[in-house]
């Protein structure tokens, strides 16, 4: 699917079609997610007639988004359930934390991973963020309002690290242009998303940089936190988000792993310079980028502790040659 093709009517209609709403995000959701979420919501509530719920269904959200319009209108559990389903940002159903079986689904996302599990799935994996594929569709449909432009606009700078990701090309300068005329405030979006860290979140990152070790010449970075760093210093799933970027950023590391001892699992983040680490989160049943990607391994794979799972990581990115990349 590309820009031209995009299935403006058909959206139109099935949006139409309903009387209600469900607005969903993926578990443990980013920026791109609730910005592209809460910006779709911004245009939904505008529509004559129609109940809109935006709902996602994690305990903890991040707390600096809490500036964007709306955000305390996002509910923990699904009210309509005969509603027409958005889902923003996910690549895969079990994502959502629902059972959405026999709903009709509108799939907005960007991942390349994503498993088109949608009634209509509109997947623009070469667009920068879940929000610009919301934008470019929804603006030809909806009058784009402020508080939409902001949220989107959110999205857009933070799944760009600061326009800084190889995703970043002339269009999407044009898009942030877009929206910045439509109402959203740069300098107001940049305070919060870089001004507002809580002290759990540097304490967090001081556990997590004292465990790094490099392996593989080098080549791959590796952080870990335990259940026990995470209580003591009171960190949030949120206040971990972007911690694996610290050990990318060392000169000779081509890929970084950053491992979450949760008890649910061990959460594992890959980031790298080019290296498609997809490639590991799709074989452990997650998801992601190319060079930004995620999945969760069950204890019971790492009987032997947290060290066991990253074990486990680094031997499928060597068997997946990710390091032999150019």
């Amino acid at each position: 699917m590309t820009k031209e093709n995009l299935p403006y009517k058909e959206v139109k209609q099935k949006i139409d079609r309903y009387g209600c709403i469900t607005i969903l995000s993926h578990l443990n959701p980013d920026s791109d997610a609730l910005g592209t979420a809460l910006g779709i919501y911004a245009l939904c509530v505008e529509l004559k007639q129609k109940r809109v719920e935006v709902v996602n269904a994690s305990r903890e959200l991040p707390s600096y988004l809490d500036f964007l319009p709306h955000f305390k209108k996002i509910k923990q559990h699904i009210e309509y359930h005969d509603s027409l389903v958005i889902t923003c940002d996910c690549g895969s159903i079990d994502r959502l934390g629902f059972d959405l079986q026999d709903r009709e689904i509108l799939n907005i996302d960007h991942h390349q991973s994503n498993t088109k599990y949608g009634t209509i799935n509109v997947v623009l994996p070469q667009y920068a963020s879940s929000s610009q594929v919301a934008f470019e569709l929804l603006r030809e449909i909806y009058p784009i309002n402020a508080s939409a432009a902001t949220c989107f606009y959110t999205a857009l700078l933070s799944d760009t690290r600061y326009f800084t990701t190889s995703s970043v090309n002339e269009h999407v300068f044009l898009v942030a242009q877009q929206l910045v005329s439509l109402g959203a405030k740069p300098d107001i979006v940049a305070f919060n998303l870089t001004q507002r860290r809580p002290l759990s979140s540097i304490r967090i990152l001081q556990k997590a940089l004292a465990s790094l070790t490099l392996v593989q010449d080098a080549k791959v970075a590796v952080l870990a936190v335990t259940e026990e760093e995470i209580a003591s210093t009171g960190a949030r799933i949120p206040d971990m988000e972007g911690i694996a970027d610290y050990a990318k950023s060392l000169v000779t590391v081509e890929i970084a792993l950053f491992a979450i001892e949760l008890p649910e699992g061990i959460r594992i983040s890959l980031r790298s310079k080019g290296a498609d680490v997809s490639l590991v989160a799709a074989s452990f049943g997650g998801g992601g980028h190319k060079v930004a990607a995620g999945f969760t391994l069950q204890k019971d794979l790492c009987k032997d502790g947290l060290q066991e799972c990253v074990n486990i990581v680094l031997k499928k990115i060597v068997e997946l040659g990710l390091l032999n990349e150019k």
